[in-house]
């Protein structure tokens, strides 16, 4: 079975580099990562990951436009998204619903549960 490849795209290092480490580690997956929706995009169209860890709130082009802009592009429109944000109101909730993302991680997560997480979404067994 060929190892899953998943990008993380997010503007905080920290954040990034704790979930690359535990993907790695625990998930036993390959990580790519981009700080920056634009930097997300073009490595989405390049890598073809099997799956796209996308933070919510991000300057420049957030994670909203990002996900906007994956599913227009007809090379990235069929990777599975999930978003990972620290909004969790109601009606944050309703509206990220609302997009075709394959699921909604809060933050702060715990990492150690991450990759249980993303395989639970994407019924990764």
């Amino acid at each position: 079975m060929m190892t899953k490849r998943i990008l993380i795209i997010d503007d905080e290092y920290d954040i990034r580099a704790v979930a690359q480490l535990t993907l790695k580690t625990i998930g036993g997956w390959n990580v790519l990562s981009a700080a920056s929706g634009h930097q997300g995009l073009d490595k989405a169209a390049e890598e073809q990951p099997d799956a796209i860890l996308l933070d919510v709130m991000m300057p420049d082009m957030d994670g909203i436009e990002t996900f906007r802009a994956l599913q227009a592009n007809p090379t990235t429109q069929s990777i599975p998204v999930i978003l990972m944000t620290a909004k969790v109101q109601a009606s944050e909730q309703r509206r990220f619903a609302e997009l075709a993302v394959a699921g909604i991680i809060t933050k702060p997560f715990k990492a150690i549960k991450l990759p249980e997480q993303i395989a639970k979404i994407l019924g990764w067994s």
